[in-house]
């Protein structure tokens, strides 16, 4: 692809609070899966880098941890991640609810908000649950706390007027190169990826209590000829939670397996021969040693 004098490039970030459509919204806008979703909230735990290459322009989406009262040292580590990365980019998206309640979470955020420089659009996600009435209302009580650049109403989930989003988004980016090749869709190498999609399973066939308390790595991971084989381990906080992981007679790890296997093999274009093993780490959340582990925190921040 050849770039133009006027071609332009630059970071644009994803903040808001936990488990409004971050994740999906990244998604959405790059045509590929490379952050993890669920619908439970914190899903994402650190900055995931993805790439959207176009004719004119170069997007690096940054998607953040959710912004919220962390209750232990990964909690801390997340929300760090998240307000440090609002000075670094060229464009920050601030997804909300369409509601006009703005709660503690969302005035928190406009704190952080009425001290950068950076161009702040107000993205309204969800708006498919709501009338064109109410997404008017609340506009109107966004424009009261803050200055956006613009506002943008839309439904990651549907991907209706994300379109435009990315018309506005290109209007503010600099003039410039690009900053990765062509076709990079993301900076997480392919073991982080991996982790992230098992991960994912887990999110979704786990209890309430269960999710917050779960890590995972990959052991091993070897290409033969027409297949992969990998070997993972699902670390949990407590011997209880190890039993519910495994479900009576296997069952649960086997269905996290199973779906995490098809979702590896869309990702690597190979077939995948997956192995998980469960195993304890108290109090994972709140040790520096096991957060630096799991790549959940540098040493400088230890």
């Amino acid at each position: 692809m050849k770039e133009s004098p006027a071609y332009k490039s630059g970071f644009v970030t994803l903040i808001g609070r936990p488990n409004v459509g971050k994740s999906t919204l990244m998604n959405r806008l790059i045509g590929q899966k490379v952050a993890i979703t669920s619908g439970k909230p914190q899903t994402t735990r650190e900055r995931i880098r993805a790439v959207l290459t176009t004719e004119e322009a170069q997007i690096v989406f940054v998607d953040t941890p959710g912004i919220h009262k962390p209750k232990h040292r990964l909690g801390d580590y997340m929300v760090r991640t998240s307000e440090q990365t609002l000075g670094e980019v060229d464009v920050v998206l601030w997804l909300v609810e369409p509601t006009t309640f703005i709660g503690a979470g969302e005035r928190h955020i406009l704190e952080q908000l009425r001290r950068v420089r950076t161009p702040v659009f107000l993205v309204i996600n969800k708006v498919d649950q709501v009338k064109r009435e109410e997404i008017l209302k609340v506009i109107d009580a966004y424009r009261k706390e803050l200055e956006f650049q613009e506002i943008v109403p839309l439904s990651a989930l549907k991907g209706s007027h994300t379109d435009v989003l990315l018309r506005c988004i290109v209007d503010y980016l600099p003039q410039g190169p690009m900053l990765y090749e062509p076709d990079t869709l993301t900076d997480q190498p392919t073991r982080r990826l991996t982790a992230e999609l098992i991960r994912e399973q887990a999110l979704a066939a786990l209890e309430e209590e269960v999710p917050h308390g779960i890590a995972v790595t990959v052991e091993s991971m070897k290409e033969r000829k027409a297949i992969y084989d990998i070997e993972a381990t699902i670390f949990c906080e407590k011997s209880t939670h190890k039993a519910i992981i495994l479900g009576k007679g296997g069952e649960k790890i086997k269905t996290i397996g199973t779906k995490a296997r098809m979702e590896i093999q869309d990702l690597l274009k190979k077939k995948v021969n997956l192995r998980l093993w469960v195993k304890v780490r108290k109090n994972w959340r709140d040790k520096a040693a096991s957060l630096r582990e799991f790549g959940y925190e540098r040493k400088d921040l230890g």
